[in-house]
């Protein structure tokens, strides 16, 4: 599929485009993310990205900068070189980051190294995993009359520490969702426990959008027990709060629809 090229269509100055890829499932991309890669001459891409979106880019050059847990193949001051020196040579880099750039992505610090070094940079925002992996399986994070709002936290920090906010928002009755939080998962447990959250509805979901998704649903106080039996691991997303209840009811009522061929509607 060919997308026109926009305001992308643009001479080979050198600049930088921060895209978002979205949480993996290729269809959940934008647009104008694949105007943004159609238009470059190098795309540096992420692990967590899905990688039959760089068929959208046939004519870049793709390079892998990807980090994983413990297994970086550039550090962060890598990549920004890499990003100026690619700029500088060749024009137009892409750098494709999976979910939301802005969102526990480093796109910021990507674009402000960026700009320090005379680049023209852009931004184009993508489908926060998030939002849209608990989505995905039936779970709305707010709900009404039964969650008001929701926390989206990072389980490490730079320091490997679990979250502080993770303790704050424990004592709150918003839905929170722990992003890169499976190498904490006991330290959460214990953390929710601690203010006798011990029945709080818990959802673990790993590849969340991908043909590879697993999912285990428990409570704060069987969630580790469901995990080890289903053999989940990172990348997975917790989502914690009464609004895990809410998958069954909506994926009882998809089971339900009735699909009307689009040639014969009913009247």
């Amino acid at each position: 599929m060919h997308i026109e090229q926009g305001r992308y269509d643009m001479h080979n100055s050198s600049r930088l485009t921060i895209v978002g890829a979205g949480p993996g499932d290729p269809e959940l991309i934008t647009l104008k993310a694949l105007k943004a890669l159609e238009s470059a001459n190098v795309v540096l891409y992420d692990a967590l990205i899905n990688r039959e979106l760089l068929e959208y880019a046939p004519q870049a050059e793709h390079i892998f900068v990807g980090k994983r847990k413990d297994k970086h193949r550039y550090s962060q001051d890598e990549i920004n070189e890499l990003i100026v020196k690619y700029a500088l040579e060749r024009g137009h880099v892409v750098r494709l980051k999976g979910g939301d750039p802005f969102v526990f992505g480093r796109g910021s610090e990507e674009i402000n190294y960026a700009k320090s070094k005379g680049l023209e940079t852009g931004m184009v925002s993508g489908i926060t995993s998030a939002i849209s992996v608990p989505a995905g399986v039936g779970i709305p994070l707010t709900q009404r009359g039964t969650s008001e709002s929701f926390w989206v936290i990072t389980g490490t920090t730079t320091q490997k520490k679990l979250s502080d906010d993770v303790r704050l928002a424990a004592q709150s009755t918003a839905t929170v969702v722990i992003l890169m939080g499976m190498s904490k998962l006991a330290e959460i447990v214990d953390i929710f426990s601690h203010f006798g959250k011990e029945d709080m509805p818990v959802g673990v979901i790993q590849n969340g959008t991908t043909v590879n998704e697993k999912s285990g649903f428990g409570t704060i106080s069987t969630i580790e027990k469901v995990v080890c039996q289903k053999g989940l691991t990172a990348p997975a997303i917790i989502v914690i709060g009464e609004v895990v209840k809410e998958r069954n009811q909506v994926h009882r009522i998809f089971e339900n629809l009735e699909v009307i061929p689009e040639n014969n509607p009913k009247n």
